[in-house]
């Protein structure tokens, strides 16, 4: 997918006349640790989408002898409480009495949150306030409190236009109804916007949809609030020691080495604290699915890895004070990829290209995987790799032309991409590749032109490959006409910093979690939480003049 390219010079002219009239600046993000680092508290958005559709349901039930609270505003803004054993919540359509316009300026489409915000932070140089938003795939906004009305929005949206942006657009619609949280209590039902849910023991049992089927437990207390998107998120607000005993055991297994899951603990904590900032536009911080880390309440919790949170309290993963961008996957391939060859955005010094073996198996600086030759044979080496043996380490999987353009054009689609009405492939290419063998931009050559897919966005165009580290081969059919093509390639997932099956064969050989950790992320240092080390910073960046 295009990237947005302007110029500085060109988009500074393009945009004088906005900035001078809303006198907009770039901001500076910065993170520090509560005054008490050690009690953190997260927001985990664990329904995000309540509402989308008219059969949503949530069932939530206190345990055996306690009771939920329900806290909410009364119609006439006052507060009320409610105690019950167990709630029923749906959202029903509320006609309102005039149609209301809901609108935003859309400026650009990302496959991956990191991608996104770098995406956000170059609009900031230019001196426009954004948001990083999360529909379905992550956006960025123009920000909906300072470019409030039309004429604003439509202002800045022409200005870009006639520079030759092509890819911000606005969305608009008309509402006729709203959604409303509605449940029942004692016969009487109410619709609200808010709800807050606690216990006295801190438990509540969740269950979604209408059947209740698997049901999860959640510590601490919830609340189902407003997002950015016209629906509701249930968000549990939840001790960060208590959350590890949701995400560990679900990230790592239950059966991993206990040095494997010591390593895995540490990077889950440091992963959670440095990124608070994802969902700040819908009131919120993480999410509990893979586009953060899986989190499921207590429902799943296992004694070696609550043995692990225990051991390892408060530690996490730092670089020069801050806490390091703490990624990993399920399985790498056989190398590790720095941060630039899955995503936009700066270099981590921490995050480099790492034959993932504990043997001298290939040499990076002597035979660079960028080379296609070399790419190839490193593909086809199976043995001596921490990953060897397992199913997603090495793979091959084809696919034919028809199907592969009918992901591409799903893909093209969800993008707004403007050749997403193409009807046939001709011809697809691996271009440029990384040093550690990741695919930086692929093209596909079909009826209505030439389409460049770029880096991690590569996995969300096509069905068949599990990473961005494989060759395509071509599938020939008679008089060799070109039937489709197989990937051939290896790992799962991004491939940056820690492989989680790499992690146990290390472990197995007798390595700590602390010299698996180093292995992954060198020049790092495990340190205790405390309130001098820095969350996250953005590297300040200097407003263009107009």
């Amino acid at each position: 997918m295009r990237q947005q390219t302007l110029t500085k010079k060109r988009v500074s002219q393009s945009l004088s006349t906005v900035l001078m009239t809303v006198s907009l600046w770039g901001l500076t993000g910065i993170f520090q640790p509560p005054a008490k680092a050690k009690d953190v508290e997260l927001k985990v958005g664990v329904v995000q989408r309540f509402g989308d559709e008219p059969t949503d349901q949530l069932t939530l039930k206190a345990t055996p002898g306690d009771r939920l609270t329900l806290r909410f505003l009364s119609g006439d803004m006052q507060p009320q409480t409610l105690q019950v054993e167990s709630v029923n919540l749906e959202t029903l359509m509320q006609k309102i009495p005039e149609p209301m316009v809901e609108e935003r300026l859309v400026l650009s489409n990302h496959a991956t949150f990191e991608t996104a915000e770098d995406n956000a932070n170059q609009w900031r140089q230019y001196g426009i306030e954004v948001e990083i938003t999360q529909p379905e795939r992550w956006q960025v906004w123009a920000k909906r409190n300072v470019y409030q009305t039309p004429l604003l929005r439509r202002l800045l949206l022409s200005a870009l236009q006639a520079k030759g942006d092509t890819t911000a657009q606005i969305e608009t619609e008309i509402l006729q109804r709203v959604p409303r949280v509605s449940f029942v209590v004692n016969g009487y039902r109410y619709t609200r916007r808010q709800l807050e849910i606690s216990s006295e023991k801190n438990l509540i049992q969740v269950g979604v949809g209408k059947d209740d089927q698997n049901p999860r437990l959640y510590s601490g207390s919830l609340r189902i609030q407003p997002n950015a998107y016209g629906t509701y998120t249930l968000v549990n607000q939840v001790p960060v020691e208590t959350y590890l005993r949701g995400v560990v055991p679900h990230e790592i297994g239950a059966g991993a080495p206990y040095a494997a899951v010591e390593a895995q603990t540490i990077l889950a904590r440091t992963y959670a604290l440095r990124n608070l900032r994802r969902f700040v536009a819908d009131g919120y911080e993480l999410c509990a699915d893979v586009h953060c880390q899986v989190y499921r309440g207590l429902t799943g919790t296992a004694p070696i890895t609550d043995q692990a949170i225990a051991a390892t309290k408060g530690l996490v993963l730092t670089y020069n004070n801050e806490l390091v961008d703490a990624l990993y996957s399920s399985t790498t391939g056989g190398v590790t990829a720095p941060f630039s060859d899955v995503w936009n955005g700066s270099e981590r010094p921490y995050l480099k290209a790492v034959i993932d073996s504990p043997n001298l198996v290939w040499n990076l600086a002597q035979k660079p995987l960028a080379d296609e030759r070399n790419f190839r044979e490193f593909i086809n080496l199976k043995q001596g790799f921490n990953e060897t043996g397992r199913d997603a380490f090495r793979w091959s999987r084809g696919n034919t032309l028809e199907q592969i353009a009918k992901d591409l054009r799903r893909y093209l689609e969800r993008s707004k991409h403007p050749l997403a009405n193409f009807t046939t492939i001709v011809q697809m290419q691996v271009v440029e590749r990384s040093p550690s063998g990741r695919i930086l931009k692929l093209t596909v050559q079909t009826d209505k032109g030439v389409i460049e897919i770029n880096k991690n966005e590569v996995r969300s165009a096509f069905g068949p490959p599990r990473s961005t580290l494989f060759y395509l081969e071509p599938i020939y059919g008679d008089n060799k006409t070109l039937k489709g093509y197989t990937f051939v390639g290896g790992g799962f997932g991004h491939g940056v910093g820690m492989s989680q099956y790499g992690s146990y064969n290390l472990a197995n050989l007798g390595w700590s979690g602390a010299k698996i950790l180093n292995f992954y992320y060198p020049g790092t240092q495990i340190q205790p939480l405390n309130d001098s080390i820095v969350f996250w910073q953005e590297e300040p960046k200097p407003l263009l003049a107009p």
